[in-house]
């Protein structure tokens, strides 16, 4: 059984993972949803300030802090190697790394940095704007899959 701090540090991996899933399918079930029915010059603008916003550090910390809690989570499996949650530690810890922080930097960032160079009033960005949420969100999906895999899997680990 996993106890001591080491609980403690899955514990908060499911706390953090499960926060980030939040804020994650919060925007594939209604933020997108509602920035899309805007004009396109809007939407633009609404989505470059909320990417803006996201990087202060209420969200950062929350959504770094659980990548950092998912690589100790996986080194102390190595290094502890319990008798019991062993593969559901490392697979959470894979599935938030990969899935839900990776992605967020392949994806996800790399749409949002094209968003922000364009001006929200240009032809090129209306352009842009159905394509960015039509791709956006479907990553955001695949970030709110694995970010509550993650929570769901640590939990299983702990059972």
């Amino acid at each position: 059984m996993i106890d001591g701090p080491y609980f403690v540090l899955v514990v908060l991996g499911i706390l953090g993972t499960g926060l980030v899933a939040g804020v994650f399918c919060g925007f594939s079930t209604f933020v997108m949803r509602g920035l899309a029915t805007l004009p396109p010059a809007q939407g633009v603008a609404a989505m470059n300030a909320i990417n803006v916003a996201a990087v202060r550090p209420a969200f950062m910390a929350v959504f770094t802090g659980s990548a950092v809690l998912s690589v100790l989570i996986a080194v102390v499996t190595f290094v502890v190697w319990p008798g019991e949650g062993k593969v559901e530690l490392l697979l959470g810890s894979a599935l938030y790394l990969a899935g839900s922080f990776g992605l967020t930097l392949v994806a996800n960032v790399p749409r949002n940095d094209r968003l922000a160079r364009m001006t929200a009033g240009a032809p090129e960005a209306a352009v842009y704007w159905p394509a960015y949420v039509r791709e956006w969100t479907f990553w955001n999906h695949v970030r709110t899959a694995a970010s509550a895999a993650a929570a769901l899997v640590y939990v299983l680990a702990l059972t």
